[in-house]
């Protein structure tokens, strides 16, 4: 009796088993597609390949930043005395490459010779950043947007310590460029470069972030700033004030400078980054000039072989070299010899990188500067002061 008892009650599971498989069956009969925790999911994808989704990428990201950018960067031609065009950028290029821009013309210096540039919207009322040396003396600046329509242009205010310079023209509801955080981008990053190289309007070129605050002593001016982003996308003569955009559209600079060997493209392109763009635009638009903030020292790169001289364990900083007599930098308690290592946390690793920082700021802000002095760490707050300050002191 007993085992009979067993018997039937395996033979009850049995049935009850063979029930549930039928009916789990009957409600999904794919195995595969059972999920049996509710948070996991497939990392799978049946659509594209792999290759086709990195296509995608691209594609849709240099097409919708070059479309963007292209209603928002303008075509600019300047006429210039020939004479006055003996500036830095003339002779970066020399006479025999602008003989040969101007050859259906007679090459005389007294003859207004027509220059072409870039320049990129910045307010939807007409005001436009471009180049310095893109205008500088110009007798007429004449601004063509991208649907074709001519506008004279009013110079509203230059900077040749940044070669940046702001020009209005009498137009309203215009595309207007959205600008980035420079100290964001990052070497790497894809890049478009925007702009009118020899007169070839509307023309978009792509490269890479090769590198940032770079030096190329081009700047004549005393207080010059160059902190350049170098890229290798294609920039030539005419590309200067056009607009340098990363992926998304945005404005990381403006197209300034090449080093070549030849006048055209050889791999180097350089851009004034846009945060000392923004600064500049915001003072020649309010103020007809830039109100720039100084420091009030004279600075060196630290190198290994400075770092030993001086007897420090550390390799990057900027050293301080002199300093303006009740500058800024002095009334804060910054010595000669000071390696300035960081600025509002930010850690300095140039020259040019702390110039740029610098720069971004006006006269009365107040920066945390941290230096090693003697192996040891010390903060200090620094208050910019204006340049006639520094004169004056």
């Amino acid at each position: 009796m007993k085992i009979l008892g067993q018997l039937l009650i395996a033979l009850v599971g049995g049935i009850v088993a063979i029930f549930l498989y039928k009916s789990f069956e009957k409600d999904d009969t794919s195995a595969s597609n059972t999920i049996v925790n509710p948070l996991a999911k497939r990392t799978s994808y049946t659509g594209s390949s792999a290759a086709d989704s990195i296509n995608n990428v691209f594609s849709v990201g240099f097409g919708e930043a070059a479309e963007t950018t292209l209603k928002q960067v303008v075509h600019i031609r300047s006429r210039i005395a020939a004479r006055a065009q003996r500036n830095p950028f003339y002779d970066f290029f020399g006479d025999e490459f602008w003989q040969q821009q101007y050859k259906n013309r007679e090459w005389q210096e007294e003859q207004l010779q027509e220059a072409s540039g870039s320049g990129v919207i910045v307010s939807n009322d007409g005001y436009i950043v471009t180049n310095n040396h893109v205008i500088d003396n110009a007798q007429e600046v004449i601004v063509s947007l991208s649907s074709g329509r001519d506008y004279k242009a009013k110079v509203v205010g230059a900077d040749p310590s940044t070669d940046l310079a702001v020009l209005k023209i009498d137009e309203s509801n215009l595309p207007v460029a959205k600008l980035a955080n420079s100290d964001e981008v990052r070497v790497g990053d894809w890049v478009l470069a925007v702009g009118n190289p020899f007169n070839l309007a509307s023309t978009v070129t792509a490269g890479i972030v090769s590198a940032k605050a770079r030096n190329i002593h081009i700047l004549s001016d005393n207080s010059a700033i160059e902190s350049f982003i170098q890229t290798d996308a294609a920039v030539n003569p005419g590309n200067s004030g056009g607009a340098l955009v990363n992926l998304r559209g945005e404005l990381v600079g403006i197209n300034t400078a090449i080093a070549t060997p030849t006048g055209t493209f050889a791999g180097y392109a350089f851009a004034v980054p846009s945060n000392i763009v923004k600064r500049v635009m915001d003072d020649l638009i309010k103020h007809g000039e830039v109100q720039r903030g100084y420091l009030g020292v004279v600075i060196q790169d630290l190198n290994g072989q400075l770092a030993k001289e001086m007897g420090l364990d550390i390799s990057q900083g900027v050293v301080v070299a002199n300093l303006a007599r009740n500058g800024a930098a002095q009334k804060a308690g910054i010595k000669i010899k000071d390696v300035i290592s960081e600025i509002n946390g930010t850690a300095i690793q140039s020259t040019p990188q702390l110039m740029e920082i610098v720069a971004s700021h006006k006269p009365g802000d107040v920066l945390n500067v941290t230096v090693q002095r003697e192996g040891k760490k010390k903060e200090v707050s620094v208050k910019l002061q204006e340049a006639k300050e520094l004169v004056n002191s």
